[in-house]
């Protein structure tokens, strides 16, 4: 499989190459397409440099809205449009729906639906649209229908042939106590991570993969496209007691995914899921990751370099302000590692922050994106690359709940 890189990124992270200084940027509010009573943002860049946005909206007192809008070259944002419409969306701060644009232009959406009548029984559905959003494709899902466990946490990842779908699977978890919470027990059997492909036609069942048997049960997943092909960096769980839950990566090579390996030893022993996701960036054979940590009681944001497509990583540099909550998001942008987080204050509040990174290691000053909260109704804050810099979106939590946006712009 060959990379695909798109063209933004490539420019993006070449223009800081030459050894220059670091580029000076200009941080300002930027008003987002979103409508009132919103949450969940995400965001996806092509390869043509276009924005994709997508997030929550309250419709009435029953249903929400999956919306889009495609931001262009020159800043402005299309008209929002429905992915689709519904009272069954299973609605969560940690597990959140994206729209992924293909390299011939489609749109590749997912969503966690409702499937039973248990706390955490919802399935993973996925549509395509082939005119910018316009209309849907009927929905399918990626792993076997009807299973009333928990499925999500989902990395949709554009090939040269369509997509490598990445998810976590509780179909072997039907066992599982009804009592199951994010970040306070576990399923009685483990969860799976799974991979699937979205080609020409939408995918089946059937043309599952298992990537890795055992893994956290409720951690995000991140994949990227490396020049020697996928990578996806997720929170493992081992077969020991107490349990390690360290961030750890597997390639697809020779038609294949690699056992997991770590991308760094924390040996963080946890006996449940701290919901706390890593994020990867690939350019070329250079694959960074940023990760959470709280091992030896000690919380970590860190980021570590790869030079040989994922297969070993140098020594982490440590990122946080010294009281980070996680929530990481991660860019290559300029020849450096961008990594964003959530960093608490007093009482319930929290910053979203941003730290440049060398590649040599080299830390710039963290610079606050906003003032935000530290409750879960926050979200996960999101980041993506423009041709020109950053752009930022956050959840402001209350009744209504309200998205912002920012950018971060490289200064001529």
């Amino acid at each position: 499989m060959r990379s695909l890189l798109p063209l933004a990124l490539s420019l993006s992270f070449l223009a800081g190459c030459s050894g220059d200084a670091a580029p000076r940027y200009e941080l300002a509010e930027s008003p987002l397409p979103v409508g009132s009573d919103a949450t969940e943002p995400n965001f996806f860049t092509a390869g043509d440099g276009r924005v994709v946005m997508s997030w929550i909206e309250r419709v009435d007192s029953s249903s929400h809205a999956l919306r889009i809008a495609i931001r262009a070259t020159d800043g402005s944002w299309s008209e929002p449009r429905d992915v689709t419409r519904r009272s069954d969306f299973w609605l969560n701060w940690a597990d959140f729906p994206s729209v992924a644009m293909l390299a011939d232009g489609r749109l590749l959406a997912h969503w966690p639906q409702r499937n039973g009548a248990g706390r955490y029984a919802y399935e993973v559905r996925m549509a395509e649209s082939r005119d910018e959003g316009r209309t849907w494709s009927e929905s399918v899902t990626p792993h076997q229908p009807g299973i009333e466990a928990e499925h999500g946490f989902v990395s949709i990842l554009p090939t040269d042939t369509g997509a490598v779908v990445l998810f976590l699977d509780g179909g072997n978890n039907i066992a599982a106590a009804p009592a199951h919470a994010h970040g306070d027990t576990e399923h009685a059997t483990p969860m799976t991570l799974a991979a699937n492909r979205w080609g020409s036609t939408p995918l089946s069942p059937t043309t599952k993969t298992v990537v890795d048997s055992r893994v956290c049960d409720c951690c995000q997943t991140s994949a990227a496209l490396s020049a020697r092909g996928p990578v996806v960096v997720y929170r493992d769980r081992s077969d020991t007691k107490p349990e390690i839950r360290d961030i750890v990566i597997s390639r697809f090579v020779d038609g294949a995914w690699t056992a997991a390996k770590p991308v760094n030893a924390d040996n963080w022993e946890v006996d449940f899921c701290p919901v706390n996701g890593p994020m990867v960036q690939a350019y070329g054979d250079t694959v960074v990751v940023a990760w959470f940590t709280a091992a030896r009681d000690t919380a970590k944001v860190q980021v570590a370099f790869s030079y040989d497509a994922g297969a070993s990583f140098g020594t982490p540099v440590r990122v946080d302000d010294g009281n980070p909550a996680g929530r990481v998001g991660l860019q290559l942008f300029d020849g450096a590692a961008y990594v964003s987080w959530l960093e608490r204050g007093n009482a319930d509040s929290a910053f979203v922050k941003l730290r440049r990174v060398e590649r040599d290691g080299t830390r710039d000053s963290a610079i606050v994106i906003s003032p935000s909260s530290g409750a879960r109704s926050s979200g996960f804050p999101r980041m993506t690359r423009l041709a020109d810099g950053l752009l930022f979106a956050w959840t402001v939590p209350g009744r209504p709940s309200v998205v912002r946006g920012a950018t971060y712009r490289r200064v001529e």
